[in-house]
């Protein structure tokens, strides 16, 4: 990493981020978004206009400065699903543990955040479109697994937002202060394991409720399985087996009453 130059006393180009990300925020609390000007940031942190724009490229990039990074682990994460029945769905979930651990690790600057962009438009258009952006990324990697065609993907959809959804309830939850960062992840545990038991009770569509048992494909409900058979994933979940059972009785009607249909 790169340093600020000399007689700076050694300051990291990091610790110079984290000085004008602090010093942004303290003026955001203090005179609104808007009214705060990269001159004023770069003043409160005790650098130059010229030194900002060597770490930031904005204003805005000084509220999402670690989106890239974040977005590419969990890239690297999604890459290695594969089509395994068990690891892929899972992998998904864990993936998404990656996003809820980076803001736990953020702690107040997190939050500090989430007031900022619940009152800013164009701050609140960018965390749409980052929630949309991974959203098609889970959507891609589970495509996989599901043995869809893009365009012709019904399937890994609905699970890549099942799981973005179930994160972003629990993060909404931790970050208005409802649950500290052990409670976080609790409840993340119980909600992915509820996607995953769902998941896990209809298996793969895959056409397979359209297609004479005799006619369709070994593993159509998923690779490797007998057609029309069950897929079972375990997860070491937060939930119990009371919270658990219910959505998996459901999705078993559901399965049912198709295959009556």
């Amino acid at each position: 990493m790169p340093t600020t130059a000399a007689g700076s006393t050694g300051t990291t180009a990091t610790d110079t981020a984290t000085r004008l990300r602090e010093a942004a925020y303290a003026l955001f609390e203090q005179q609104g978004y808007a009214a705060t000007t990269v001159d004023q940031i770069a003043a409160e942190a005790g650098v130059g206009r010229t030194t900002f724009f060597r770490v930031f490229g904005s204003k805005e990039d000084v509220i999402f400065p670690d989106h890239e990074a974040l977005a590419a682990r969990v890239a690297a994460r999604l890459d290695t699903l594969g089509d395994d029945p068990g690891a892929a769905p899972l992998g998904a979930t864990e993936a998404a543990r990656i996003v809820l651990e980076h803001y736990l690790a953020e702690g107040d600057l997190a939050r500090a955040r989430y007031r900022l962009t619940a009152s800013v438009p164009t701050l609140r258009d960018r965390e749409v479109s980052s929630t949309a952006g991974y959203r098609r990324r889970f959507r891609d990697a589970l495509r996989g697994w599901t043995g869809e065609e893009p365009g012709d993907d019904l399937r890994a959809e609905v699970v890549a937002g099942s799981i973005v959804t179930a994160h972003n309830h629990v993060l909404r939850r931790w970050l208005r202060g409802a649950v500290d960062d052990d409670g976080a992840r609790r409840e993340l545990d119980r909600a992915l394991g509820l996607v995953l038991a769902s998941v896990a009770a209809t298996g793969r569509s895959g056409g397979a409720d359209q297609v004479p048992p005799d006619q369709a494909p070994p593993g159509v409900g998923r690779p490797g399985t007998p057609a029309g058979g069950s897929t079972v994933v375990v997860l070491r979940s937060g939930a119990t087996l009371e919270e658990v059972l219910p959505e998996l009785q459901a999705a078993l009607a559901r399965v049912e009453v198709r295959v009556e249909a």
